[in-house]
Order: structure tokens, then sequence, then C-alpha cells
């Protein structure tokens, strides 16, 4: 299984989920919330969405480091102030708000489901490895990091 370890980016995994959350929604019937609150609630969840990953993206480009996590080597700054200071994953947070909102637009609960597998997949796959690296990177400050602040939210 460490084969899949950083190999899909993170947007693709949430173009994979999403296209399968449509095809769930298709195929399952629909159970939810009634269309005006769900679309409601969907774009609530865009708008956070978009602001966690705009306010994560801002403080790596300030801190002038790699937003790519595919390029963990170009690290060169741990950045924990601003959004950090409350996820240690906002950009994640923000794709993961986005699959919700979604979901919600789809109004299909059975597809909302798929959010948990993206969870587990990249909670495994993508930001266990990156922290094994930051760990390596930053011994003594990514740890005390880590206590300090949590990985979702």
């Amino acid at each position: 299984m460490i084969n899949l370890e950083l190999k899909i980016p993170p947007v693709a995994l949430v173009l994979i989920c999403a296209v399968l959350m449509w095809l769930v929604a298709v195929v399952l019937p629909q159970h939810g919330l009634a269309e005006n609150i769900a679309r409601v609630v969907a774009v609530v969840f865009v708008a956070a969405s978009m602001l966690s990953g705009f306010l994560g993206v801002r403080a790596f480009l300030k801190a002038k480091t790699t937003v790519d996590p595919l390029l963990r080597h170009k690290t060169s700054t741990l950045v924990t102030s601003g959004i950090y200071g409350i996820s240690r994953n906002p950009m994640y947070l923000a794709l993961l708000g986005l699959l919700i909102g979604f979901g919600f637009y789809l109004g299909s609960l059975y597809s909302l489901s798929l959010c948990v597998g993206f969870v587990l997949y990249l909670n495994r796959f993508q930001i266990e490895p990156e922290e094994r690296m930051l760990s390596a990177q930053f011994p003594v400050e990514f740890p005390r990091y880590q206590a300090r602040v949590r990985r979702w939210v």
C-alpha cells in the first residue's frame, strides 16, 4: 500500500470523488434535505471552503514555501500561524468542504458517504507521508505544532 503514498494529487482525488458522488446520486434514490435547504447548505460549505483554501494558500505564499504537496522537498518554512493555528491542513479541509457542498447540491446523503473515504484516503496516503517528511525536516518544531493544532479542525 505504500505505493499509493503521495501518488494522486489531492485535486485529482477531489475530481475522482466528485464523479463518484455524482454517479451515486444518479443511481441511488435521493434522500436528503429539502432542495432549497440543501442548496443553502451547499453554498455555505463552498464559501467556507473557498475562504479556508484561500487563507491556506496565502499563508504559504507569504512564507515563500511551496503549496504543491508533491514537491515537499521544496518546503522551506513550517507555517503555523493564521489559519494554520486552527488546522494543520486548511487546504485539504477546503477540498473536503467542496465535496460536502457538492454532496448537498446533489441532494444525496448517499453521495456524502464518499467524503468519509476521501478523508481516510487523504489521511493515509497524503497527510501521514507529508507529516513524516515534516517531522524529519523540522524535528523540534513540527511535533510541537502537532501537539498544539489538530490535523483537520
